[in-house]
């Protein structure tokens, strides 16, 4: 498809001095490329095009011949952007030293770590800076995971992301939306399992008047109204058969047609989408197009579990925890070590999302100034835990008598548990039933 987005901008940052392991994850994850450069040596800096270029003096150790040679290095390079790395080893009543740190627009304290460089490089450098602390966590998993964010964001080819339900898929979405080229033009996501089979074509396409009944007045579909951004499809292995035909057209071609239509439209769209089942193993039971697998997984961005992303559970639990508070007025200031404790133990199946919903709910039930386990239902004091079980197996039970005693008719499934026919798609994707089971 044809791209009108801007040229992608090149983040390169050198470092004088010798950065760590850690340091070049840390920069990775921010969206910047480091190239190393001995400080002895001259130095050559180039600035391509609208590029963008910074310097990381490192100070930790340096002796008096090496804070010469950066002071020598910055005067040449004085419109040059600079950061100083510094540490406990680094003397500031040193006047040499001064005149360094004078030089540069900011300091990077130790440990260094993706929210300091952040926010010393949105102060640093006057252009924008393109935030994606939605996509949080400090773990090394998830430092790679924004160190990918960052290299495909302006790559204008498909992205399949994967992972467990809950992970933040859809997030990661959105970061790479805000992140390319393409982030001045409308996101627009839609879930492939939440939508009736029948009307997912309209959804996706858009419809003329008079295309089926109800169609009173022409629709412009999805990706019509996506024109020049992108496009989220999540849980696209949901999607049915004749739609991801046409889905795979608007990969091939850059076209779509309308239902009750024959004229091709051009739209230029970049296509996301997010599974959490093996679409191999859909394929390999006819409910996904091979070919339509292959056009989509050009890009693949793996999100981790949240019981392999370590200290970021606890992270992310303070994080929720401030967020709420900021809007509502709740006892809970922080956690005890015994709820601590059980955040970093519990298993975390529904993963983030279940991690927010604990910690909302735990802000507002709690008495004291700290969460306790049982605050958050966690522990062996939980009871509501076996409670919230058995109701997940009465609802499973009550969606699989019903499909099985209407011959698995969806309307009619929904008309007896008085629910809408959009809840029970919702409830097989919650209890893995396939409706293919029944039918």
């Amino acid at each position: 498809m044809a791209s009108m987005t801007a040229p992608r901008v090149q983040r390169c940052a050198v470092w004088f001095g010798t950065p760590g392991p850690r340091e070049e994850a840390v920069f990775a994850a921010s969206g910047w490329h480091l190239r190393v450069a001995c400080p002895e040596v001259s130095v050559q800096v180039g600035m391509r095009g609208g590029d963008q270029v910074i310097a990381i003096v490192d100070l930790r150790g340096a002796d008096a011949v090496r804070l010469a040679t950066f002071e020598r290095i910055l005067a040449e390079h004085a419109d040059l952007p600079s950061l100083a790395l510094v540490d406990d080893t680094v003397d500031a009543s040193d006047p040499v030293c001064l005149r360094v740190l004078a030089r540069c627009g900011g300091r990077l304290p130790q440990p260094l770590d993706p929210q300091r460089l952040d926010a010393a490089l949105a102060t640093l450098l006057t252009s924008p800076r393109r935030d994606i602390a939605s996509v949080g966590g400090e773990s090394a998993v998830m430092l790679g995971v924004r160190a990918l964010l960052h290299r495909y964001a302006d790559v204008e080819l498909p992205v399949l992301i994967t992972g467990e339900s809950g992970t933040g898929k859809e997030l990661a979405a959105h970061a790479l939306h805000d992140l390319s080229g393409r982030r001045a033009r409308p996101f627009v996501a839609m879930n492939c399992g939440a939508i009736s089979p029948t009307l997912v074509q309209s959804e996706l396409f858009g419809h003329e008047r008079g295309a089926f009944t109800g169609a009173a007045t022409r629709r412009m579909g999805l990706f019509e109204s996506a024109d020049g951004g992108t496009v989220f499809l999540d849980e696209i292995g949901d999607l049915p058969l004749d739609a991801q035909t046409n889905l795979l057209r608007v990969l091939q071609e850059g076209t779509i047609e309308r239902v009750g239509s024959n004229h091709a439209i051009r739209v230029d769209v970049r296509v996301l989408a997010a599974t959490h089942v093996d679409l191999e193993a859909a394929i390999a039971a006819g409910r996904f197009r091979q070919d339509l697998y292959y056009r989509l997984d050009v890009l693949r961005l793996q999100l981790p579990p949240l019981r392999a992303r370590g200290a970021d559970v606890e992270l992310l639990a303070r994080q929720f925890l401030d967020e709420f508070r900021a809007g509502h007025s709740v006892q809970a200031r922080g956690f005890s070590a015994a709820a601590r404790q059980c955040l970093r133990q519990h298993a975390w199946p529904g993963n983030v999302r279940e991690l927010l919903n604990r910690v909302r709910r735990a802000a507002v039930v709690a008495e004291h100034a700290l969460i306790e386990p049982a605050d958050l239902q966690l522990g062996a004091n939980a009871q509501v835990v076996a409670l919230d079980h058995h109701r997940d197996r009465t609802e499973h039970d009550a969606l699989v008598d019903a499909l099985r005693a209407t011959g698995c008719n969806v309307s009619a499934s929904a008309r007896r548990l008085s629910v809408s026919r959009v809840t029970i798609y919702r409830l097989c994707r919650k209890h893995g039933v396939s409706l293919e089971a029944f039918r």
